[in-house]
Order: C-alpha cells, then structure tokens, then sequence
C-alpha cells in the first residue's frame, strides 16, 4: 500500500459497496411545516459515538478504494505540487522599529520558525518561535496571530491544537526565551498589547458557540482568574474583534455584523481607563475608524454603499464628517492606510483590485499601480512605518506568481523584492489568461477570469473544464497565482473563477444582490457561467467540472440540484449544504451572526426561502453528476454531519450509478491540514478524482 492510499484509508473494512446509512426519523416542525430528516443521528455534538465514528471510518475507506486505482497518480500530484515549493524559503523580511522579522521554512519541516534580527545587525538572527516544536505531539497544530509588544521584548502568540478554531494564547519573554506560566484559554487569537509593555487586550469566546463576544484585560505574570472583562457584545449577531490604531494611541474594539458595526477605543496609554464608544451603532452604518496624527479618520457606509473616507471628531455626528474621498456608485472603497504624507488607498472597480496613493496635502499628487494582466490582484504589504515613503505591496496573477515590490511615493521609483518560487520548469509563457463577461438570465453581465496552457488549449470546446465560484459574504474571489492549479492546467484543464453576486467585485450593490431572498442569483449565475462558458468553447459539455468550498459548497450543491446535467463531476470540500437546519438551531457557531447573510428562518418567509434552495433539502430523485464530498471531524464552522447527511440522503434518492464518495478527515477542521506539505495529499486526492473522470 503506498503511503497516500494509506493517508486516505481510515477504515478498516474495504469495501465495493457504499456505505448506506440506516434511517431513523426525525421530525422538524416549523411555522406548520414539519420535515423529516432520517439522518440526523449523524449529528454527535462530542464527536465521540462509535456507530458515527463507525460510518465515517467506512465512507473513508469506501472513498480510499473507489480512487484505488489512482494511487500512482495521486502520488505523482503531489510529489509535482511539492517540489513547486522551495524547501528552505523564507518570507519577505519587514521592519518594525528596530529589528527586521520574517519567517524562515527548513527544508523537510511543516511549519516556520519566525525569527528577527537587529536593523544594524542583519546578521545575528534570533529565533523567536520554532511552530515545528510547538506543533511536535499533536494531531492538529495552527498558529494564529503573532504579536510583538511596544518594547520588542515579549511575544505573544496563538495557537489552536483542537481543529475548531478555538486558541490559546501563550508569552514569551525574548530577552529570556522563558514563557510565562499564564495561558489564555478559549480566545479567538485575537489580542493586542497596550502601551506600557505590561497589559495585554484579548478576545475571549463563548464556550458553546464560539462567538468572539468579550475583551479581556490581562496583566503580565499574574493568574488569568484576575483577568478583566473590559468590553461584552449583547447581541449574538454582531462579532468582536480588536485592533490597534495607526498611531498606537488606541486599542479599537470592533462590534462587527453583516451591515452594521460600532467602534469602541481604550487609550493604549492609560489601559486600565474603559473603553468609550466613538459613534454608536445604528442599522445599515458600517464603519471602521483608525487614528493618525491626532485625528481620527473614518471608512463608512452613511452617504454610498460602496462607502467613503472622512475625517472625524470622537462621538460626532456623521453629518458633521470631513469628506476626504466621496462615496462613489461604481468603485468599492476597500480600505485605506495612513501615511505621513500620504493616503493609501486599495479600490475596486469592474471587479480588479486597484492600488492608489494620493498626497494629503496634494490632491493632484494620485498615482494608481498598473498591471498588464486581464486578470490580476494586489494588495498591501506590511507597511509598519507611518513616516515612510516607501509602500510594499504584493501582485500575482493566474499566470504570475506572487511578487513583492515596493515604491517610493514622493519619487515613483520601484525595487523588486521577491518572487514566489513556482519550480524549475515554470515559465509564464506558457499560460494565458483571460477576463470575459457573460450574459445571466436577467441580463445581468458576469464577470469570469480564466486560466489555460496555451499549448492544450483547443479552439474547438473539447478541453475539460474547472468552474470554481464562493459567491457569499461579500467575499470577492479574486484571480489570483496558486502553482499546485499548474497540475491541471499542464493536463489540459481550462480554469475558471465565476465571479457570481454574493461576493463583492462589483462593488457592495453586487453582494446584496446575493444575499438573503437574493441568494438564488448566486446560483443561477453559475449555471449561466457555466453555460456560456460551454458555449463560446472553453470547455466539453462532457468534462464540465464544478469546484465550491464552504459557502461555495453551497453554490455548487445548489446549482448541482437545479442543473445536474451540466456537471460531469462535483468537488464540493467542507460544503454549507443543510442551511435551514443549521440556521435554526442558535446553539452552533455563526448561526446567529449569519442572520443578515440567509436571513433568520425563524421568520417564515426566510424559513421557506432558504428551503427552496438548501441542497439537503432539495435532493430529488434525479441522475447526479460524480461528487467528491470533504469534511474534517473538528470543523466547527460547517460541522461535519452537514455534508455526511448529504451525501447518505443522495445515496439513497439519486437514480445513477455515479460515483458518490465522501472523505473526513478525523483530525482537522474547516480548514484542513495546516503543514506546508500536507494539504497537498488532500488536494490530490482532489485533482486525480478530476482528472480520472476527464479521460472516461
């Protein structure tokens, strides 16, 4: 047995015959509407029921043998994929005050080691945190944020070793290289030190839902039962999180829904004062606040919804607001970052990602970053210093690999850093890339980006096609360099991004047209996609594929169930796909705080909308395409039983003898592997379940 079917054998009985889950009734009623659900014994909330752990230990082994002949080539996949990696790489090194930091990957371990070393000595590196030795002993390992106090003399770190996205945060002194004895439990990773190198702010969730809700104060070297709860959110919609301001005079508190959010600030000087309110919440205000030489400065919704830039005094009405950049109806306002002299400013328009930056002082002074790409994103370094003239921002593209550069803001001169090492053999000349638009069933034009090799591409529509698309959360899903995609693109695969409503590439107006009794525009936009894509010969209507993790699990389910025959095959990992279910029960994390995303099926015109489409729901007696379900035992963001439930339900009711296989993986979660290397064995299993349906 080779060592990947080994990976992927994870029961002990190998069976041809899929694993058919028993039924036993269960009875949901609502607004007079009762359905009945025979898998729901799946659901263990402890993960720990054997004849649940049995089932899934057989659908994995019935997985491992039905892909059994693949093995070699699963093999082949990942050794390509991995040798795309530079084994001993290190990430592009920034300052902060006094040291330069980086993280530095030896050759043959999972994770990185994070180091630094002195501006005046760039040769006397110090190991700060070796997540290799953290990480040695357990299943899971993932390391969250990491945080350098004011004084660079202590870290703090995060670290999640249950899969459920729940961390504990650790300190070290780097002076001493002693961690102190306090751990803070239960956090979401999200902390921030005040200024006196002594306090440190964390975010604390509830213990059932996960829901970031509180902020702590912590005092250095004393017993986390002296803790202070300094911030509590009451309403189980919104989320908390923290962050400090541009000019480190405050600690923000941010309250965050899906269309309204309140900013609270604790001086960094004084920790111990509470925390005020800069402007109070009011439904449908998104704004976010940051502080720079002696003003505070606002990104908000209140005059566009594709929000603007002001200039603003603590507790002020928004009336009274400076406008610095106006709301416009046509380019999304992502965000901006203050400089001394200058405003950075990152835009969206037609659905690319833009980089600006404009004089404080010198409207004229704009100068926007161009690409040639059709198809491209970029984005903000690490930008630590306020009084800098440089700006480092990074750039790929579906055929251009992650480049780092940086600019001189006053003269315009630009240095390349780094680039992202792609292999030996890989030369972007071989690619092209492609951004086209296609027509939706009610007019609406989508955009599409598009990857192929130039040398298998075939004009006459006969290549196999990958459909990936998200479409949810506002969530722009941009085309962006990933080299293990090279696998497929070297086979003849023609790659698509559909750039459905939900996400947010055309500006908020194209989120809320996805969104809520929207939704379904999601859907039907990537059948669209899909079709015309067919049409106008990207691809075989024989090998058209479709790709969703997540929120895009659900949009590939649900466009699974309105349009079978379109699909050839389905990889739908860690798929949403039991919506209405999960959306009334208040108890799992993120339902209440995804309320203004489905909308609240408690409310019976929500309750029947999100009915018409859940794919757990939906499943009918019809042929379905070849799927390829994942999941991870410990994922506390689309627990596991959603997509076992649905795949048994279509193993019951589908009229086709295609195949249907589902793999959890016993010890991750939403996010999968966390190693460097590992993801990879999943991804081939991924790719070589494509690519074996492409040849029959």
């Amino acid at each position: 047995m080779t060592p990947l079917c080994a990976y992927l054998l994870q029961g002990e009985n190998v069976s041809n015959t899929p694993p058919i889950a028993k039924q036993i009734p269960h009875l949901l009623t609502h607004h007079n509407d009762t359905r009945v659900d025979p898998y729901y014994w799946l659901r263990d909330d402890e993960r720990s029921a054997s004849e649940v752990l049995a089932h899934l230990a057989q659908e994995n082994a019935y997985t491992a043998q039905q892909l059994a002949s693949t093995d070699v080539l699963q093999q082949n996949l990942f050794d390509e994929m991995v040798a795309r990696i530079r084994p001993d790489d290190c990430s592009l090194p920034y300052l902060k005050k006094d040291y330069w930091y980086q993280t530095r990957y030896e050759a043959g371990k999972e994770y990185g080691l994070f180091e630094r070393y002195a501006e005046q000595q760039p040769q006397s590196i110090t190991l700060l945190l070796d997540a290799n030795e953290r990480a040695s002993g357990h299943d899971y390992y993932d390391q969250g944020e990491l945080d350098i106090s004011p004084n660079q003399q202590l870290l703090a770190f995060a670290e999640d070793f249950t899969a459920r996205g729940e961390y504990d945060i650790r300190i070290k002194c780097l002076t001493t290289g002693q961690l102190y004895p306090e751990v803070l439990s239960h956090t979401s990773g999200n902390m921030v030190w005040a200024n006196d190198n002594q306090t440190l702010f964390y975010v604390k969730q509830h213990p059932d839902t996960l829901l970031p809700y509180q902020v702590y104060r912590h005092r250095l070297g004393t017993s986390v039962r002296e803790d202070v709860l300094v911030h509590e959110e009451q309403d189980v919609s919104f989320y908390t999180s923290i962050y400090k301001s541009r000019s480190e005079q405050y600690v923000m508190i941010g309250a965050w829904s899906t269309l309204t959010s309140e900013v609270s600030m604790i001086d960094a000087d004084n920790p111990e004062q509470p925390a005020r309110v800069f402007l109070s919440r009011a439904c449908g205000h998104e704004y976010e606040v940051d502080h720079y030489q002696q003003q505070f400065y606002v990104r908000s919704n209140y005059q566009g919804a594709n929000f603007g830039f002001y200039r603003a005094h603590e507790g002020q009405d928004p009336s009274q607001w400076q406008t610095l950049l106006p709301a416009r109806a046509q380019i999304l306002l992502e965000s901006v970052t203050l400089f001394r002299d200058w405003w950075v400013i990152e835009e969206r328009s037609q659905g690319m990602a833009l980089l600006r930056y404009q004089h404080r002082t010198q409207p004229a002074r704009n100068q926007v970053l161009e690409f040639a790409d059709p198809a491209y994103v970029t984005w903000l370094g690490a930008n630590e210093d306020p009084n800098s003239s440089w700006l480092r921002y990074g750039y790929c593209s579906l055929t251009q690999p992650v480049t780092w550069y940086e600019v001189n803001m006053d003269t315009q001169e630009q240095r390349l850093l780094k680039q992202q090492y792609a292999g030996e053999t890989f030369d972007p000349q071989h690619y092209r890339s492609e951004r086209i638009w296609i027509t939706a069933q009610d007019n609406t034009q989508l955009p599409v980006s598009l990857v192929y090799r130039i040398e298998t591409f075939q004009q006459d529509g006969t290549n196999p096609l990958l459909v990936a698309g998200y479409g949810a959360y506002g969530d722009s899903q941009d085309p962006d360099f990933f080299a293990g995609r090279l696998s497929l693109l070297d086979r003849g695969f023609v790659y698509a991004i559909a750039h459905v409503r939900g996400g947010e590439e055309l500006g908020r107006p194209w989120y809320e047209q996805g969104r809520l009794l929207n939704k379904k525009n999601s859907f039907t936009d990537f059948i669209d996609i899909t079709q015309g894509l067919i049409e106008q010969g990207y691809g075989n209507r024989q090998r058209t594929f479709a790709y969703g993790g997540s929120a895009g699990g659900l949009l590939v389910a649900a466009a699974m169930n309105m349009a079978p025959q379109l699909f050839y095959g389905v990889v739908a990992a860690v798929p949403f796909v039991d919506v209405l279910t999960t959306m009334l029960d208040d108890s799992l994390p993120l339902t209440t705080g995804e309320y203004d995303e489905w909308g609240d099926p408690n409310s019976p015109e929500f309750y029947h909308y999100i009915k018409s489409y859940s794919p757990y729901d939906q499943v009918v007696a019809q042929p379905y395409p070849h799927l390829l379900v994942t999941t991870g035992l410990h994922d506390s963001q689309v627990s596991y039983w959603e997509p076992a439930k649905w795949v048994a339900k279509l193993r019951e009711l589908k009229t086709d003898d295609r195949l249907l296989l589902l793999h959890c993986d016993m010890d991750t979660g939403h996010g999968g592997k966390t190693g460097r290397f590992e993801a990879y064995y999943e991804l081939a299993r991924e790719y070589a379940f494509l690519l074996m349906l492409a040849k029959t």
